[in-house]
């Protein structure tokens, strides 16, 4: 998919993309094929891809200890400098997990833009084809996510028994079309694990995503812009509100695919217990180790709801069930907790650690 992507940044020079990008999955790459770290900084010097702020590991921070959330923002934010020599402008948070005071926090820190989920409940009558203002903001701007027109590709895009399947670059860019009727900016959201994984090579994905930009850009005042951008477009069509975290997941579009039962309530909670201590021991490893342990797959797939969202937890679950993962994530847990106890210990008895 980068391939596909890069070969149509060089063959248009109107095709952009924005990319969110996490720093753990930035460390693998650093490790196993440095050859993406180049292609990705080749695109970012392009001008034409933008990379996205987050935290660093994915996790939920901010909803447990906002300390910890801006250390991991910020050090994302500088394994951003670091790799690609820019610095990210728009925010988004884990799972697009977004509400009014994530929005009153960004605004503090400067960011031009941030994303969220154009979620029916709390748009009412209202289209996510517009830029809004976050309620309480006056210069941050939010993009929300056009879900029914994301999920096209990343969910129904191979469903044989979708009533619109076999989905056609005609056929969805006549959708985007008749979106453009209610708003000017369409904004398409979606893991990109979408292409080659959720969707498969043999269903077509790479050739419709080719033929759709060219086919999109063919179009007389069609074009793509980066968040950036967007931000830009136009003056915010109004104020939304969300005082109730918003997120892209499950139907309830909140945060129970995370913390709908007592193993994810208290491995979360356990966690964030242990921050204050693992980080005064100043100890790297640990609180790498630590904070591995914050990404938000593990309580995922600690996930016990049933039909259609359970077995979407199930799909992205490394493990035979919940309460395997539960287990897994408690035994490291114990681990760390051991480890932070001898590291207390042997510190406490060092006279160089006496103040």
């Amino acid at each position: 998919m980068l391939d596909l992507i890069e070969k149509n940044l060089k063959k248009y020079p109107d095709f952009k993309v924005s990319f969110s990008i996490t720093g753990t999955w930035l460390e693998q790459a650093e490790k196993w094929d440095k050859s993406l770290i180049t292609q990705l900084r080749r695109m970012v010097a392009s001008g034409q891809v933008e990379i996205v702020g987050e935290t660093y590991y994915h996790s939920l921070s901010f909803f447990y200890n906002l300390d910890e959330f801006e250390a991991q923002v910020k050090l994302h934010a500088d394994k951003i400098k670091a790799l690609f020599g820019v610095t990210p402008r728009v925010f988004r948070n884990t799972e697009l997990a977004y509400n009014d005071n994530l929005a009153h926090w960004a605004e503090q820190k400067g960011y031009t833009g941030i994303l969220a989920e154009g979620w029916d409940k709390v748009l009412g009558f209202r289209s996510p084809n517009y830029v809004y203002k976050p309620v309480g903001c006056e210069n941050l701007r939010l993009l929300l996510k056009n879900y029914r027109l994301s999920d096209d590709i990343a969910f129904r895009f191979s469903d044989r028994e979708w009533k619109d399947w076999p989905l056609t670059v005609t056929k969805y860019q006549n959708w985007l079309n008749d979106a453009c009727l209610n708003g000017n900016l369409i904004n398409l959201f979606m893991d990109f694990e979408t292409f080659g994984e959720h969707q498969w090579a043999d269903t077509g994905i790479f050739k419709f995503m080719d033929d759709l930009i060219a086919s999109w850009l063919n179009e007389y005042e069609n074009k793509f812009v980066t968040v950036s951008e967007a931000c830009t477009l136009e003056e915010p069509d109004g104020e939304i509100s969300m005082p109730s975290t918003v997120t892209w997941a499950d139907t309830e579009r909140d945060l129970s695919a995370w913390l709908s039962n007592s193993m994810q309530k208290s491995a979360e909670e356990d966690l964030y217990a242990l921050r204050e201590r693992v980080i005064a021991t100043k100890d790297v490893g640990l609180i790498d180790d630590w904070r591995y342990l914050t990404t938000s797959d593990h309580p995922y797939s600690m996930c016990t709801k049933y039909w259609n969202d359970g077995d979407v937890h199930a799909y992205f679950s490394a493990y035979a069930s919940p309460y395997e993962s539960y287990m897994y994530f408690m035994n490291v847990y114990r681990d760390i907790e051991y480890r932070l106890h001898l590291l207390e210990t042997k510190q406490k008895s060092d006279p160089r650690y006496h103040i």
